[in-house]
């Protein structure tokens, strides 16, 4: 089985985004800390945290995925970026103490012309930081195109960032399908080779999340430009073939499509339809 769910507005609060996921017939879902653009996240509402985290357990939803902002860049070349990420980073782990058992996905950044190396090593700086060994969340590297100066393209890149880590058994890894796809896996045709690839030099068992998303783009056009399941070039046969893979059962299966709430629950019923294991 997969937990299938989509990227929801945290605008309203977490008992909100519960209810807005079982309206869409999922069992998980991803939202912001803060807006993807940056700023301050809003009050902290620890009653509202508790009513989400009880519903949880009545709905039996599997584990849920936080994002962070796009704006952050942990591997910058500007001493104050860094240290501003690594104070929202680490406020955005603090609160998610309130609700323990998940996940807190983010983007590598890019080195901004220092060099991969430089940018690995800030990176895993940053993450030595604001990783501590009793927190209950894990923090999550997400696979990346391979755009510009972008981290986390390839699975050699992220094995270097996980092996820099202090505290390993709270990092993994997101693997995003449209992602993958641009940065040249092909996870349509040889989706048994690419996971095998992932487990010899990742590990399958840092594998925590899936964001499946259809790419306008080419395989391994390094381009990210995410697409509604069936209209790009990855296609539903090969949705249908990722959420029966025994690399996927049990994790979260978080939709980011440019969609709807009717597309979405579309989406989300197709995948747990699809999910014949």
């Amino acid at each position: 089985m997969i937990y299938a769910g989509s990227h929801i507005s945290s605008a309203k609060g977490y008992e909100a985004m519960g209810k807005q996921i079982r309206k869409l017939g999922g069992d998980t879902f991803a939202f912001f800390t803060r807006s993807p653009r940056g700023g301050r996240a809003k009050a902290l509402n620890v009653p509202d945290m508790k009513r989400f985290f009880a519903m949880a357990g009545e709905m039996e939803l599997g584990p849920v995925a936080a994002h962070a902002s796009y704006t952050l860049n942990p591997c910058a070349a500007r001493e104050d970026l860094r240290d501003f990420t690594k104070e929202t980073m680490s406020d955005d782990l603090s609160r998610l103490e309130h609700i323990p058992g998940n996940y807190y996905n983010l983007h590598p950044g890019c080195h901004v012309g220092q060099g991969k190396e430089t940018g690995i090593r800030l990176l895993a700086d940053v993450l030595n930081s604001i990783i501590r060994p009793e927190q209950h969340t894990t923090v999550l590297l997400e696979t990346m195109a391979g755009k510009g100066s972008e981290l986390g393209g390839r699975f050699e890149e992220l094995r270097e960032i996980l092996d820099r880590v202090h505290v390993p058994e709270k990092a993994g890894i997101c693997l995003d399908t449209c992602h993958v796809w641009d940065a040249g896996y092909d996870i349509v045709d040889r989706l048994d080779e690419v996971f095998a690839e992932f487990d010899r030099i990742i590990g399958l068992d840092r594998l925590k999340v899936i964001h499946v998303n259809d790419s306008k783009g080419e395989r391994g056009c390094r381009k990210d430009r995410h697409a509604r399941l069936g209209e790009g070039h990855i296609g539903r046969e090969a949705f249908g073939r990722l959420v029966n893979h025994p690399a996927v059962q049990g994790l979260p299966c978080i939709l980011e499509t440019p969609n709807d709430d009717a597309g979405w629950a579309e989406e989300i019923a197709f995948l747990k339809m699809s999910c014949r294991i």
